[in-house]
């Protein structure tokens, strides 16, 4: 079933990523979004955040607007943001997909827990994340583990 859809839809051509128009964001990719630090040359960073005994967890909206300013303070474009609770008044879970990659969240408030995951590539800078989630939802705990992504 699956066919060759970039003849069809050549990525060059696909520049709008929200069927919403109401959100779609258009955007025109630059070069390869590549980073270049300490004379390695990689992809982006990936985050890995776990925050224990945080607050605020089953709140969308509150997590909406947090991870918007994530977004911003690092410097990154948003393309898409959807979030879901499992439950009502349960945990969250989704991703805000980026120009320059993703951020993704899975809550459980019960346990005062949150597990997200900062990929970013390009001129941002992933590390602001943290101090935003950190005021945000107020955790006891924040670990955070830092990945480089395709090094060259």
């Amino acid at each position: 079933m699956t066919e060759n859809l970039t003849a069809e839809y050549p990525l060059e051509s696909m520049d709008t990523v929200d069927a919403n128009p109401e959100t779609a964001t258009s955007f025109t990719p630059n070069t390869d979004h590549f980073v270049e630090e300490d004379g390695v040359r990689f992809a982006g960073k990936h985050l890995i955040i776990d925050l224990f005994g945080a607050k605020r967890l089953d709140d969308i909206a509150f997590i909406d607007a947090t991870m918007r300013d994530c977004i911003e303070v690092s410097g990154a474009t948003l393309l898409h943001l959807h979030l879901h609770h499992f439950t009502e008044n349960g945990g969250v879970s989704g991703v805000a997909v980026l120009a320059e990659s993703h951020i993704s969240i899975h809550s459980w408030p019960e346990y005062g827990y949150a597990a997200l995951d900062v990929f970013m590539c390009g001129e941002t800078e992933p590390h602001l994340a943290v101090e935003v989630l950190r005021r945000a939802f107020k955790p006891e705990r924040v670990e955070v583990a830092e990945h480089r992504r395709g090094k060259l």
